[in-house]
């Protein structure tokens, strides 16, 4: 190590030693040999392998599984205001790059793919929502958010406040608390209102962030919902598990004949309602509260082929790899029977976003539920989520959303 070091010492196992060089900054509590007793959870600490090799430094919990969260494997960095600072300026920069106008609505901060372990940031527009997912995070918050602000409002973007999103069960794994409202940013009053407008392909959509799922608004599909559109034109279109209907909004404004829009919540059903009349789709688009499994399963039984583009955008089927196999089989019947319902010719546009359902045994999946099916599938477009959520190739967990779209021959 170049400095003289003031952090407690984590002393890591030779396998966790040689997981933590393949780059993943997680380092389990099987892996953690001896901690300091003067290390608190939530300080950052450095892990040494046994013979003393400095592998990083990182937040330390004694209640995670993920024992230490790494920051940094420079042991020149200091965690100060400034190294805080350039993380912030370094992801709203690649943001700029990659999203263009589009940053106006986008994630800004995306976890460890962004050297911020366990915090997530959306944009929506004047709004930023924040879920903490990690005590390291939860710590240096009173630091990190005023500092986001900042850097936002130097580069001339309109912030008017951060609501955090902390009514999550994973904050317990990490002895959190859950909770949601309005980060009190020094010297700053909140707005009194909890949702807000934004733009997202030349749809308008009213995003509640307090009480929507995850941060209000999902943006990861951003871009594929526009690949949906570019090709709806003239279809009848069902689009299942539809939330408050993005997808089928895009269909509709991209010139769909009809789009039926299926989903279980009635509330999630009555923000899709709205967010057609304020787009004037209405007309085009109707919504069906029903579940989809049976929804598919009656389609099925009248016969005929009264769809030619179904999407399917089911929420994550499993979120452990104990639950895959029972996820895959999931995914395997609504994408069979989707395929059942397409006359040839038909469209089909399918998507996972659980990174316990790896791109393999997705597209596994997709040909076992076609050949089952009897028919076959033409690729057009395999997608992942938008660049405003990068993917670390050393961290396989930022690798999450498979979007395909394929015509049915």
């Amino acid at each position: 190590m170049k400095t003289e070091r003031s952090f407690a010492k984590a002393i890591v196992s030779s396998k966790g030693m040689r997981w933590s060089e393949t780059g993943h900054p997680w380092i389990y509590e099987s892996d953690v040999e001896n901690v300091d007793p003067t290390a608190r959870d939530g300080e950052i600490v450095d892990a040494v392998s046994v013979n003393g090799k400095y592998l990083g430094s990182g937040f330390l919990n004694r209640h995670s599984k993920i024992r230490i969260r790494l920051l940094s494997r420079n042991a020149n960095d200091r965690f100060d205001d400034a190294f805080w600072e350039r993380r912030i300026r370094y992801a709203w920069d690649y943001r700029k790059q990659t999203m263009g106008s589009d940053s106006s609505c986008c994630r800004v901060i995306f976890g460890e793919s962004d050297g911020f372990p366990g915090l997530t940031v959306d944009r929506f527009e004047s709004i930023l929502v924040a879920q903490t997912l990690s005590l390291g995070i939860e710590n240096e918050k009173a630091r990190i958010f005023p500092l986001l602000v900042k850097v936002l409002r130097e580069d001339g973007q309109e912030i008017c406040g951060i609501y955090e999103r902390n009514d999550v069960l994973l904050r317990e794994q990490e002895g959190l608390p859950q909770g949601k409202g309005w980060y009190e940013l020094p010297g700053e009053q909140h707005p009194d209102m909890t949702k807000t407008t934004i733009c997202e392909n030349g749809i308008l959509y009213t995003v509640d962030f307090e009480n929507g799922q995850k941060t209000g608004f999902f943006l990861d599909q951003k871009y594929n919902r526009l690949a949906l559109s570019r090709i709806a034109k003239g279809r009848t279109v069902l689009d299942c598990f539809t939330h408050t209907g993005s997808f089928a909004l895009n269909a509709a404004k991209g010139g769909a004949k009809k789009v039926t829009a299926v989903d279980i919540s009635a509330a999630a059903l009555e923000a899709a309602r709205e967010n057609a009349f304020r787009n004037s789709l209405s007309e085009q688009v109707e919504f069906i509260e029903a579940d989809v499994f049976e929804f598919l399963t009656e389609l099925e039984k009248k016969g005929g082929h009264p769809y030619d583009l179904i999407i399917l955008d089911p929420p994550a089927f499993t979120k452990s790899r104990r639950t895959a196999a029972n996820a895959e089989r999931g995914y395997k019947e609504i994408n069979y029977r989707a395929l059942k319902l397409l006359p040839r010719g038909g469209w089909l546009a399918t998507c996972s976003c659980s990174h316990f359902m790896p791109s393999e045994q997705f597209v596994k999946m997709l040909h076992s539920a076609a050949a089952d099916a009897k028919v076959s599938l033409m690729q057009v477009e395999a997608r992942q989520q938008a660049p405003d959520h990068p993917i670390l190739w050393n961290v396989p967990e930022t690798d999450y959303l498979k979007f395909y779209l394929f015509r049915v021959v």
